[in-house]
């Protein structure tokens, strides 16, 4: 599995959910709604997700194996990281 795309939105309201993102596997198949969250350790993916009936939320789409997982969570972290890094830093006013 390659990850041949990812597309990046941050969210400019204040809170913990920093970006949603969006990769395409191996120029075939896009999955939507991950989302970069700050937590106390650092920055985290979650899965795409939805709201149960019980009021949780389920991973809709999800790796199988832990390795998969951080494969994926570093791809993305790492284009946030160049979004954040190619965005023009605004200058205070006086």
């Amino acid at each position: 599995m390659n990850i041949t795309d990812v597309r990046v939105r941050r969210v400019a309201k204040e809170g913990k959910m920093k970006a949603v993102v969006s990769i395409t596997i191996d120029e075939e198949f896009v999955v939507h709604d991950f989302k970069v969250i700050e937590g106390e350790k650092g920055l985290f993916i979650a899965m795409p997700s939805r709201k149960a009936t019980d009021g949780e939320y389920r991973d809709i789409a999800h790796p199988i194996n832990s390795a998969t997982r951080e494969k994926i969570q570093n791809i993305i972290l790492e284009k946030y990281e160049q979004v954040l890094a190619e965005e023009p830093v605004e200058e205070a006013e006086n």
